[in-house]
Parts: C-alpha cells; structure tokens; sequence
C-alpha cells in the first residue's frame, strides 16, 4: 500500500509560531508519552510506521515545505513538491503521476490518501488496511474512512451509509457542514465525519489524470499542473462517482486546527515561562529566550515566537486568521534540512546597504552545502559546537570564538561534527 499525506496550509491559524513555511504541522509542541514534545507530522508518521509497517510513505506539499520536512522525516521520505497551491484534487492528481512515473509502483496497488496532521490513536492507522483490503476486493473505486461522531458539529462534513450493519458499506450521500440540529440528524441516521482519508487503486486516479492531461511522463503533468481545476478531491472525484463506499473508525479524533484545540493535547508551559498558581485552563508558549510572566489569567493563550506575540482569550484565539493574514512580514524563523536558524535583526544604514543577522543551529553530521553570494559579503563566528568550514576550496576546523569572513563572490560550506550554533550577519554592500 502506497500512503500519500497531504501536507498543505499556510499557518495563519497559529500564528505566532506558524506561517507560510513553518505550518502547523512542523510545530513542536505535542506532549507525548515518555514526556517530550513532538510535531504533527512525526507524530503520524511515526504512528504510520509502527501501525502499517510495510507501507510506502510520500509527502505532498509546497515548494516552501520541502526543507522543514526533510529536517523532521529525514532524506528517505519521498517529497512530491506542488509548483503552485491548487488545493487537494491536483496534488493527489500530481501523487498519481509520480508514484506511476517515478516509483513505478503497479497500477493496481492501493493508494490511501491523508491529511498530515489528525490527533488519533493507532486504531486509525489500522482501519488503514482495512480500506486497502476493501479497496483490491473492489468493494467501490473509492473507499472512505469516516470517524463515528461524538457530538453534532456543524464544523465537519458527513457521511451517510446506506447501511451500518455492513462494512464497508456503499455511501448514501455527503452533506456539507450542516447546523446542529441537522447534524443530529445525519448521526440519528448513522452518519460519519469526513475526516479526508479516502483509497483508490493507482489505475483509478490516472485514469482521472490523463483525460486532463495526456501525458507520458511525470514531467509532462508537472509542466501541465494549471490544467488541474483548482478544487477538492470531494467535488472533482468522490461527489461525481458512482462507487464509493466508507469504512468507519470508532476511536479519537481532533482536527487541532487552531490554538483552542491544540491546547488540548499540550502541557500547559512551554519554554521559559511562569504563570501564578491562580491562572485557569491558561496556557502558555514561549519559545523567546526571556522569560514571560502570566498572573490571574483565565481561559487565555500566550503564544510568543521570533514573528510576534499573541495574547488572546481562547475563543477568539479562533479568529486570529482575519488579523494576521495581510501582515507583509518574512518568516523569522525557519527549519532547513540541516537544521534551523532564527532572525536576530534586520538593519539598513542610511546608505541603503542593509545586514541581516541569524543564529544557525547546525545538527550534528548535517552540512550547509556550498553556496555562493553575488552581493552579500557574510561573517560567520562559532559559537558552539564543532565544524570544518570551506571556503574557497579549503578546510578549516572551527571552534567556539572563530570567526570567518567571506566576501562575496567566494564558496563556502559548513560541515558540523556536533551540534553547532554560528552567528550569521549578511551585508548586503548596495554601494561599494
């Protein structure tokens, strides 16, 4: 079984600590059972591993995400990079093409598709291969998962079976995010939450692809991608067919979508944070080096990172997207395959040149691979750790204190034998 996650968004729902390139997905802060903190995404990927062990795992997603995935998933995990945000019929169209065209997996295998980042237990993972069995006994083209409801949301979309005393069974109908008192009744009626996992056989979807794009080749649906109507899989496929069938998952659920609901699963401290013995369901994330102090504070979320700081009663923390989406402001903080480096400062002189300054936090065995500046002149100085830098084709071992400058123009790379942290300051020198 080929497993692809959708890994898409563009973070405005927990801002600060998210955005374009650091989704939700990358941020490390759910608690996990030996009492350290973990990422959406390893998260699922981990469970995937364990629960489907013998299931092909690629990635989805956006040019912008390939580096943060491939910090958190390692270099193993395929990457199938989007070259543009079309929403999630054309990706999985795009999967389709590169799992035939360059894995060369059978078109007859199953291909089960997912979001990136549900809150589940591992019962999920397993109802997994029960769609995959469904799927090569051609119970439908199409076999859905749908979570048994625990309340009438009117935030989900419902699946209605035709019959719940069979399983699979053929789907009735999908009705849109209804109201609550609709929702009661699509549950009254054994209706499912469409949680966006579905599986199809690889032939099934190509079929799909190739009357959009007559292609021969993976190139040729990746130079034709604009093709694709921007649209969900629900509209473009699963709603337009006739043989579709669900399978239900009876177990944990949540969609932690935004501050009030990823709270849920967190501790309620994290980073270099107090708050008073009388704060009430108050949480507080910190991931600044000084500290915050919350007193008194109920039903709040403090959330401080290098793009800002929110303050915000929970609630309305759900309403943050309207505030922040227009902010024309660069990420300050961004993962890299071989770690990650934060902003300190931007400056620009009264001349126009201008310098940017990071702290680089290189993991050990990782490299910076060779670049070369045209316009920036850039200073590196160690200040931990142990690495070899290369500049201009030779070796020098950096320790804590050394400092390196490198003109523009000039090759350079970086290497670290243990975990380490440089200064970085980039003058880009307009006027000489």
């Amino acid at each position: 079984m080929q497993i692809v996650l959708l890994s898409g968004g563009s973070g405005k729902r927990l801002w600060p600590l998210s955005n374009e390139v650091r989704s939700k997905q990358f941020l490390k802060l759910i608690k996990t059972e030996n009492g350290e903190v973990d990422s959406m995404v390893r998260r699922v990927y981990d469970q995937i591993s364990s629960a489907v062990p013998n299931a092909d795992i690629s990635v989805a997603t956006s040019a912008t995400q390939v580096e943060a995935i491939k910090n958190q998933l390692g270099s193993k995990v395929s990457i199938i990079v989007e070259p543009q945000r079309r929403n999630t019929f054309p990706a999985i169209a795009l999967a389709a093409a590169y799992l035939y065209y360059e894995k060369h997996c059978d078109p007859d295998e199953t291909i089960t598709v997912l979001p990136v980042d549900p809150y589940v237990d591992s019962k999920y993972f397993r109802t997994l291969l029960k769609l995959d069995k469904a799927v090569q006994s051609a119970a439908a083209d199409i076999v859905l998962m749908g979570v048994k409801p625990t309340y009438p949301s009117e935030k989900y979309g419902y699946i209605i079976p035709e019959n719940t005393d069979v399983e699979p069974s053929p789907v009735s109908q999908f009705k849109e995010k209804p109201d609550s008192a609709a929702a009661q009744k699509f549950i009254d009626m054994g209706g499912l939450w469409n949680c966006g996992v579905f599986a199809f056989k690889l032939s099934y979807m190509l079929d799909i692809v190739r009357k959009t794009v007559p292609s021969g080749s993976y190139t040729d649906v990746v130079n034709n991608y604009s093709s694709f109507e921007k649209t969900s899989f629900d509209y473009a496929v699963l709603e337009k067919s006739d043989s579709v069938a669900v399978i239900p998952y009876d177990g944990e659920w949540k969609d932690l979508g935004t501050w009030n609901t990823i709270t849920e699963v967190m501790d309620p401290l994290y980073g270099f944070a107090i708050a008073s013995d009388d704060c009430i369901n108050t949480h507080v994330i910190n991931e600044l080096e000084i500290p915050i102090v919350v007193m008194g504070a109920k039903d709040m979320i403090v959330a401080a990172g290098p793009d800002g700081i929110l303050v915000a009663d929970k609630e309305q923390s759900s309403y943050i997207k309207k505030y922040v989406e227009n902010m024309d402001i660069r990420p300050m903080y961004e993962e890299r395959e071989w770690g990650d480096y934060t902003v300190l400062n931007v400056s620009v002189d009264e001349t126009g040149n201008k310098a940017v300054t990071k702290k680089k936090t290189v993991k050990k065995n990782s490299e910076i691979k060779e670049k070369v500046h045209t316009t920036n002149r850039t200073v590196w100085t160690v200040l931990s750790g142990k690495a070899v830098i290369r500049i201009n084709g030779r070796n020098h071992d950096a320790f804590p204190g050394d400092t390196y400058t490198i003109d523009k123009g000039i090759t350079h790379s970086l290497t670290a034998s243990e975990d380490t942290v440089i200064l970085e300051v980039q003058i880009n020198c307009l006027n000489k």
